[in-house]
């Protein structure tokens, strides 16, 4: 996949150790010989360039926080201005504040000259210390305003949505004939973004996760007949409730976006439950925010600022339904029930996401310093490589229910394949 360059690479670069233009990282990497052979799908690798597009001495470079929390994002931010500063000595880093709002200056603050002191300590605190926020930017007026400032190299941390408004921004920037490098570093705690390996905060996510689960099933365990149901996040894709659930050993249920399910009949997963309630007397349930969105087939979909179909609340549902089962069927039950969504993604990054978090950025500037643009760092086969934003966006990362990855939950959990 060929990435967008802003013109020759002039200026020496003060990095001994650099990475050629032509290496290529295949997307598949395991083949099967008797397959039937297709194009191949190669991405650029990541790394230093033996040249800059931009001069370090006169370069301004920005960096702006979009969409929900995530841990590691002030640790990104930490990263990409060490990086910038020390390794390429860069003239002056801008954070811009408040999400995209903060390109306009009409909808902004002023954004912060970012210094040591600004970042000293701030990859100890969850959150972003710039803000964040939903919702599109007015592209004329963002562009106005980074050229008015003399910006030069935009860094976009945030999820599809960040990065397609990242592309329009650079698309917007070329019709004006000024020179913009827009590099995005994905971020969800979700780990549904295609061709990475895994996005910073995700592991931070699955292991805080883990902590409710154990007090939930602790919970659950110490009543005759007691259910705690678990809602984690995951919109799309089930990776944080399958990790956690893999990695806590106590979850008997997992429900995910990827697996449709039906509550109803006598292989449905209320009949499933009531089996396990009679054969344990306890159960723990973990369901992901996107499951069971077939449930709801008389709601009409609404979107929130920034184009997304808001979900149901899946786990309420779930909740309600399970109480007046049991309610029917006459058989008591102690019901507890967690929601730590926020708590998940507000959370710091452990010490596995704070060194993807630096790897991450460090390659963001690498490419961006090369002049490269329209791109988001990927981590695909143990390595960084460069993904063209529009092919990033096409499609989402998801568990397999044929896979490993899903067999290892339904080991752990003992629970059927499907419930239908």
């Amino acid at each position: 996949m060929n990435i967008t360059s802003l013109g020759e690479a002039r200026f020496p670069s003060p990095v001994p150790h650099t990475v050629s233009d032509q290496a290529r990282i295949a997307a598949v990497i395991v083949r099967d010989p008797a397959a039937p052979k297709r194009d191949e799908v190669l991405f650029e690798l990541a790394g230093p360039r033996a040249k800059l597009f931009f001069d370090p001495a006169k370069t301004r470079a920005g960096i702006v926080t979009c969409g929900g929390l995530c841990p590691g994002m002030n640790n990104v931010i930490r990263a990409l201005f060490l990086e910038l500063h020390h390794t390429y000595g860069v003239a002056e880093v801008l954070g811009f504040r408040g999400g995209y709002q903060g390109l306009d200056p009409a909808r902004g603050p002023e954004p912060v000259v970012i210094t040591h002191a600004f970042v000293d300590n701030i990859h100890k605190h969850g959150g972003t210390i710039l803000g964040t926020s939903r919702g599109p930017v007015d592209m004329a007026a963002a562009v106005d305003n980074l050229i008015r400032r003399d910006v030069h190299i935009l860094f976009t941390i945030g999820g599809d949505g960040t990065q397609r408004g990242g592309n329009a921004l650079f698309q917007h920037a070329r019709q004006r004939g000024h020179a913009l490098s827009v590099v995005g570093i994905p971020k969800t705690v979700d780990n549904d973004v295609a061709f990475v390996a895994r996005t910073f905060g995700h592991l931070t996510a699955v292991e805080e996760a883990v902590k409710v689960l154990d007090c939930a099933h602790t919970e659950a365990r110490s009543v005759h007949n007691g259910l705690a149901l678990v809602k984690l996040m995951g919109r799309h894709a089930g990776f944080i409730a399958a990790g956690a659930t893999v990695a806590s050993q106590d979850v008997n249920f997992t429900l995910i976006p990827e697996v449709p399910f039906k509550l109803e009949g006598p292989n449905g997963f209320l009949s499933v439950l009531k089996e396990r309630l009679k054969r344990r007397a306890h159960a723990l349930i973990v369901v992901a925010e996107g499951a069971g969105q077939e449930l709801f087939q008389n709601a009409a979909p609404e979107k929130d600022a920034s184009g997304n179909i808001k979900l149901k609340d899946i786990g309420l549902l779930l909740r309600e339904r399970i109480e007046a089962y049991f309610k029917e069927a006459n058989i008591p039950i102690v019901m507890r029930y967690f929601d730590p969504s926020y708590l998940l993604r507000s959370s710091a990054a452990n010490a596995a996401d704070s060194l993807l978090c630096d790897l991450y950025a460090r390659n963001a500037v690498h490419a961006a310093m090369a002049g490269k643009t329209g791109l988001v760092i990927g981590f695909l086969h143990d390595a960084f490589i460069h993904i063209p934003i529009e092919m990033l966006v096409l499609q989402k990362k998801q568990i397999d229910p044929d896979g490993l990855r899903w067999k290892a939950v339904l080991a752990v959990t003992g629970e059927p394949a499907r419930f239908e």
